[in-house]
């Protein structure tokens, strides 16, 4: 799982705009309840008056919800991971400017939320508003307290249409509030400084708030990062001078099983583990070079590490053309204590008969349900071949056909009805839905929360050709969420 959202705990919109009169402020009003959000700036409807500004507040449970889920580790350590905070354009009727560029800034005081709905006339009044942050508590400046200063973890999004959603890395100001360097009270969305002064309006851009009835369409802050793991024990290959240096490095896992749970190794905890490759159980190791988790040509052993609660890696390349089958030794490097003899490992070797063709295969989820909880996290096992593979006849056929481990192959899920994205792919830099695969083939987790339940959902795939171009694969893969 590499992909976890966390839903808005507040949410409001807060202004200065004139009433229908055009001579009473709306500073008190409050519209928490309200199932959008707005911001805008109006310049000169009242011939007397300064532009009339609105702006969002959005607050999320950093200090008890995301704090635990990295205390379980739900979510990785900072620096493995991202968080984007993603609004949802709301559709209206009325102008939506375009070409402006929105601020999202930490707000540094608490705030209460309030009841208001009235998103027109700015008649229910309540906190938080324009002048108050909670009961009797006002912001220091009027409009909200936010940190917006030089070094400050404040960021923007640039709108050229002005219907697009809002999405922006928050990864700065989300790590500064788990550590408690700066208040945990959430984000002040509004338009620059620049284009709130300015002598023209921006009215209105909105969007859905943490009320509305559209699941999806909810403020969210998103945890993105890339958990494959890339087990090369069904993927193995003898060094070869066609590929560099990075793709002969192969990758071995060692899952320590407890009772049906991943824990960590005693005697190791979350410290360095070793790794040899024997011919047969109990022949002498076999010499390895340079590269990975070995430090000197013809040494015999490789220094692997923890990667997370219970799962070890090493990793090395391999030149023993002679040697077609494999056995890994994990060992405990500072007593030598036997841990695990793997199961034999086959040496692949690189092939290349000069006529290259665009990869097609034929992928099946070989434990798809029909339907799963909205509680559950589930795991995926994918099956992949080549397409219109034509397999060796044998007297007696294999129970279980081997797969194609394909190493850079993502998932996207949409909704059935209305093919709604739920999960696009995830191939920029965070690579948050990149699969891993071990011997039995690709797989991934998915935290069915994400969902809302009642739908029918599909997963499709797509895997990387060359250098970030990306290929499809035509089948589709249904489940409902219940």
């Amino acid at each position: 799982m590499a992909i976890k959202r966390f839903s808005a705990s507040k949410t409001n919109t807060i202004t200065n705009a004139f009433q229908a009169n055009l001579t009473t402020r709306g500073t008190g009003s409050n519209m928490g309840d309200a199932d959008v959000m707005e911001v805008f700036s109006i310049y000169g409807q009242a011939s007397t008056a300064s532009s009339e500004l609105s702006r969002v507040l959005v607050d999320f449970p950093v200090l008890t919800t995301i704090s635990s889920s990295r205390d379980t580790g739900a979510i990785p350590a900072s620096g493995s991971v991202k968080f984007y905070l993603k609004l949802t354009d709301a559709p209206h009727v009325e102008t939506t400017p375009r070409q402006f560029t929105l601020t999202v800034a930490p707000i540094s005081r608490s705030w209460t939320q309030g009841t208001g709905l009235d998103t027109i006339n700015y008649t229910d009044l309540g906190v938080s508003n324009w002048i108050s942050a909670s009961q009797g508590v006002a912001w220091t400046e009027a409009g909200g307290d936010f940190l917006t200063g030089s070094g400050e973890p404040a960021t923007s999004q640039y709108f050229v249409e002005g219907t697009e959603n809002l999405e922006v890395d928050v990864t700065d100001a989300i790590e500064q509030q788990l550590d408690e360097t700066i208040g945990a009270y959430g984000f002040g969305v509004f338009l620059t400084a620049s284009l709130e002064s300015a002598t023209t309006s921006y009215y209105t851009k909105k969007f859905f708030a943490k009320e509305s009835e559209f699941f999806f369409y909810r403020p969210v802050l998103e945890a993105r990062w890339n958990s494959s793991l890339g087990d090369d024990n069904n993927n193995f290959f003898l060094s070869s001078s066609l590929a560099d240096s990075q793709d002969n490095i192969n990758t071995l896992y060692f899952y320590n099983v407890v009772n049906g749970q991943l824990k960590n190794i005693p005697s190791i905890g979350a410290g360095q583990i070793g790794l040899s490759l024997h011919t047969t159980s109990g022949a002498p190791s076999i010499a390895l070079p340079v590269g990975g988790g070995v430090v000197s040509n013809g040494d015999t052993n490789v220094t692997g590490g923890w990667v997370s609660t219970g799962i070890y890696s090493a990793s090395m390349a391999f030149t023993s053309s002679t040697v077609t089958t494999v056995y890994p030794v994990w060992f405990n490097l500072s007593t030598e204590e036997q841990l695990l003899t793997g199961s034999a490992i086959t040496v692949r070797s690189r092939s290349n008969n000069n006529n290259y063709q665009i990869p097609d295969y034929y992928c099946n989820v070989t434990n798809l349900k029909s339907s799963y909880s909205n509680e559950e996290d589930a795991l995926f096992r994918i099956y992949t071949r080549p397409r219109n593979w034509q397999p060796n006849i044998y007297v007696v056929a294999n129970s279980e056909p081997e797969t194609t481990i394909i190493e850079k192959l993502y998932y996207k899920i949409f909704r059935v009805v209305d093919n709604y994205e739920v999960i696009p792919y995830g191939t920029g830099s965070s690579q948050h839905t990149l699969m891993s695969y071990d011997r039995s083939g690709n797989y991934f987790n998915l935290d069915m929360s994400m969902f809302e339940s009642g739908y029918m959902y599909a997963m499709k795939f797509s895997f990387e050709l060359n250098n970030g171009v990306y290929k499809e694969i035509p089948q589709v893969f249904k489940f409902r969420v219940e």
